[in-house]
């Protein structure tokens, strides 16, 4: 069974940075792709960034690029979002996902909020 979990959100003001860590329980943790989306009130769940199961491709939302960064540590099974520069909406309750290669199946966590606010 495959949880995961994910921590570090909070407020912070404009301009401020946040690192969300995703833990991942289970097994074959780098036969998944990794990504991070989010929630804002009353929107649809975006795509914030995605990287492959070794580390050697990201993608970003058009949004965060230049601000934010994922990344992984295969070893100890987190991922992580790096999250610079941040703006009143970015304020969503962050999400991290993971697709099974194998499988083919998606696996949510339950979400960390994230609020952007002077």
């Amino acid at each position: 069974q495959v949880q995961l979990v994910e921590s570090g959100g909070g407020l912070v003001q404009p301009g401020g940075s946040l690192r969300l860590s995703c833990a991942f329980s289970g097994f074959f943790f780098s036969r998944y792709y990794m990504s991070w989306y989010r929630q804002a009130p009353g929107k649809e769940r975006e795509l914030v960034a995605h990287i492959t199961s070794t580390g050697d491709r990201t993608t970003y939302a058009d949004s965060v690029k230049g601000r934010f960064t994922i990344s992984r540590d295969n070893a100890n099974a987190m991922v992580y979002l790096q999250m610079n520069s941040l703006k009143p909406e970015d304020t969503a309750v962050y999400y991290c996902k993971g697709f099974s290669v194998d499988s083919g199946r998606d696996y949510w966590g339950q979400g960390t909020q994230v609020t952007v606010s002077s």
